[in-house]
């Protein structure tokens, strides 16, 4: 006897979906409100209508879209369509789009009208672009969306693959070390990864969700299809603004958002913040957390669900698991604050040296984190050279350091570019930018190291102040000194108006550190 099985996509989310809680809300952006039923006949035309454009199994489409329902739709839509999905970062400059639009092969793109002048002619500048498609429309640079959709029929497509391990999107990394690299996801990744969001994320029918991450990072971490699997409701957020997220909190009974430590550190010190009346899980990655803003955020009556992850796991690919024992313990926002275990699913998160050897569980000694899953990407496309470093030892190497610790948590260090090695000493940037944030009048903090004649390098600090307080470099530097090791300290501090961040919040590191090396032929001294 023969048994059959299906194979895993998440297309499956959505069919269910419109099954189960067909007439249920599972989309919200101002008055408009879409159910399910009409997600997955949207889904099904703009699919149609994809086939109908030329669109053929494997070709690529590009989005560049704020957190719109089209945006949730492509990632349906495009698989339904036998094609790959390639959703944008709106905050590249349109030298980096074209780029991407390029490497990836996109034969079509879809692009908001908010952001048309990133992609201005690019029909004409990136081969085999076969057109632009404008939402909403018209625009002479492109097709009207809605014009295009109505291109499409309600004739039923099967919300199957026939090989789970195809690729269903391409997202691409910051480039912040050279060109970005596409980060192939499989339809099978994707719909376990999904699953995994849905358990640590805490997810259920009941879900409201609003849209803080962008659904271009990472497939929004997974969660434009994890909350489509429970039949939970979608709110789309066009951009990050404390006072508006505050607004949708309070009037549409969120109960989810995933955010950056940066947007946290926004909402806790908002004039409109105030405690979460039904309460709010919010998972947070994109940089480790402070302790403090776990703290803060917690007194407002949020429970943190800290992940950690990159591009190349499908965004998190551990949990800082909560173990009862750290109920009441005086460091227990500092063990949250650690980057956890495994995700469920995926081989044990490991810290190795060099030669591929675990290192101690002693919370001191330093390794790189490696990892291995499904939730682990199939290759960097077009790259096999990139792809094959990565893999080495046949796990992939994050260029991320870490500790482990007694209990089997990891704690991340630094990137491995990051560490700051001072007269042959290793100094963590992130644990003086958490020190330095444990100052009652810092807003946020970071810290790179800065060339020195007789160290090689030294650690400088860049910090916001938050308004109406007021500290001087030298006091902070003491502050450091009475909670760390005195050489770890930074020997200059900036006070500045902000930091550079990336659109999903995430400090530019990079960025501080060229204008601190200047004419200095490298980056180590």
């Amino acid at each position: 006897m023969t048994v059959s099985s299906t194979q895993l996509t998440p297309l499956l989310f959505l069919e269910r979906s419109a099954d189960v809680f067909g007439d249920k809300v599972g989309f919200i952006q101002g008055e408009q409100r879409t159910t399910y039923a009409a997600m997955a006949a949207q889904a099904t035309r703009l699919a149609h209508a994809l086939k109908g454009a030329g669109i053929e199994p494997g070709d690529r489409v590009a989005y560049l879209s704020p957190n719109t329902l089209e945006m949730l739709i492509a990632h349906f839509a495009v698989p339904l369509a036998e094609a790959v999905l390639v959703a944008i970062n709106t905050r590249l400059s349109r030298h980096e789009v074209l780029h991407i639009l390029g490497h990836s092969g996109a034969r079509l793109l879809v692009v908001d009208e908010s952001l048309l002048p990133l992609v201005v002619d690019a029909a004409n500048e990136v081969d085999g672009l076969l057109r632009v498609v404008v939402i909403p429309g018209p625009s002479s640079t492109g097709t009207d969306y809605r014009e295009f959709l109505a291109t499409g029929t309600d004739d039923p497509l099967p919300w199957r693959v026939d090989d789970e391990r195809s690729a269903i999107s391409i997202n691409y990394t910051s480039g912040t070390t050279g060109q970005p690299k596409g980060v192939v996801y499989t339809h099978r990744g994707a719909y376990l990864n999904s699953l995994t969001e849905v358990i640590h994320s805490r997810h259920s029918p009941g879900s409201v969700y609003l849209w803080t991450l962008p659904m271009f990072h990472c497939n929004g971490w997974c969660t434009t299809w994890a909350v489509t699997a429970v039949g939970g409701t979608h709110v789309g957020l066009r951009a990050v603004d404390p006072a508006e997220i505050w607004r949708l909190i309070k009037a549409e009974g969120v109960s989810h958002l995933n955010a950056a430590p940066t947007v946290l550190i926004s909402l806790a010190n908002h004039a409109d913040a105030s405690p979460f009346e039904t309460g709010l899980t919010i998972t947070t990655a994109g940089a480790p957390p402070s302790p403090t803003i776990i703290g803060q955020m917690e007194d407002l009556g949020a429970s943190i669900v800290h992940v950690y992850g990159l591009t190349e796991t499908y965004g998190p690919h551990t949990v800082c698991e909560y173990q009862p024992a750290w109920t009441g313990s005086a460091n227990r926002v500092t063990l949250l604050a650690r980057q956890g275990v495994a995700y469920i699913g995926v081989d044990p998160i490991r810290v190795v040296d060099d030669d591929m050897h675990d290192v101690p569980r002693d919370g001191v000694t330093m390794g790189e984190v490696v990892m291995r899953g499904n939730n682990v990407m199939a290759r960097y496309h077009d790259d096999p050279d990139a792809t094959e470093k990565a893999f080495r030892g046949g796990w992939f190497h994050s260029g991320d350091v870490a500790v482990w610790h007694a209990d089997g948590y990891i704690e991340l260090r630094d990137r491995s570019k990051d560490i700051i090695i001072s007269g042959g000493e290793n100094i963590s940037t992130i644990e003086v930018e958490q020190t330095i944030m444990a100052h009652p009048a810092v807003l946020e903090a970071a810290v790179v190291a800065i060339p020195h004649e007789k160290w090689g390098e030294r650690p400088k600090a860049f910090v916001v102040i938050k308004s109406d307080t007021s500290v001087e470099p030298a006091e902070l530097i003491e502050f450091v000194k009475s909670r760390l090791a005195r050489f770890k300290a930074p020997d200059t501090i900036a006070i500045v108006d902000e930091l550079p961040k990336t659109s999903t919040g995430k400090i530019q590191k990079y960025v501080l550190r060229e204008q601190e090396w200047g004419d200095h032929g490298r980056r180590i001294n």
